[in-house]
């Protein structure tokens, strides 16, 4: 009994060194992202909160009548109403993403934990109804997507052995099959449906890709 302990005892004190070199390494990748991202963005940001500091002055410049707080209080509710999905056209306002399309994609990166963040619940029992439905969605979710990943790694192991039967040869068989199933997830997934969004929304083969990327690894910032 005794013995049992001191080997649990020795397991921890063994395992405690390699658990914070692994938090030491965390916490530099964190910083080594921070780093970058304000080294290449930083002064891209802070060239365009000078740009629209500029913008509103000379708006306020030209139209005297216009005063600061009511300027800062239109621009916030332009904001919230961004936010909630509702957009400005000319001299009518329309319900823009709310609509049954727009729900239902917002219920997609909900569920998925994407969480673009683009279009979110303003009313309580919206956000009420969204923590239940994604309570319930996501195990659902997780669910499906292990269900679906069992059935394409037995099509492709049904593959690899009905090639290696004709090829007489199952290590090659396998790295072709295993190939051609990563070549084919590259093509469906990422490099495909950049072209896709280039044409209907306009966007750069880059940016496409980027957005594609974004969404596949579920970090789903809501820029695009």
């Amino acid at each position: 009994m005794c013995r049992a302990q001191g080997e649990a005892v020795a397991g921890r004190r063994r395992r405690l060194p390699g658990t914070l070199l692994l938090l030491l390494a965390y916490v530099g990748y964190l910083l080594l992202g921070s780093a970058a991202s304000w080294v290449l963005e930083g002064p891209a940001g802070h060239q365009s909160a000078q740009e629209l500091l500029q913008d509103k002055r000379e708006l306020l410049g030209n139209y005297t009548c216009l005063e600061g707080p009511a300027l800062e209080r239109l621009i916030q509710g332009i904001i919230k109403a961004y936010k909630s999905g509702l957009t400005l056209q000319r001299n009518s306002t329309s319900l823009g993403r709310w609509d049954f399309v727009g729900s239902f994609f917002f219920s997609v990166s909900a569920i998925t934990t994407i969480g673009y963040g683009n279009l979110s619940p303003s009313t309580v029992s919206a956000q009420i109804f969204c923590i239940f439905f994604a309570l319930f969605g996501i195990p659902l979710n997780l669910i499906l997507l292990n269900r679906i990943g069992q059935l394409m790694l037995s099509g492709v192991q049904q593959c690899t052995k009905r090639l290696g039967e004709k090829l007489h040869w199952q290590e090659a068989a396998t790295i072709l099959t295993r190939t051609c199933a990563l070549v084919t997830g590259l093509l469906l997934f990422l490099l495909l449906p950049p072209f896709l969004f280039s044409v209907t929304e306009g966007w750069t083969y880059e940016e496409g890709f980027y957005y594609s990327f974004i969404t596949l690894s579920t970090i789903g910032f809501g820029d695009l």
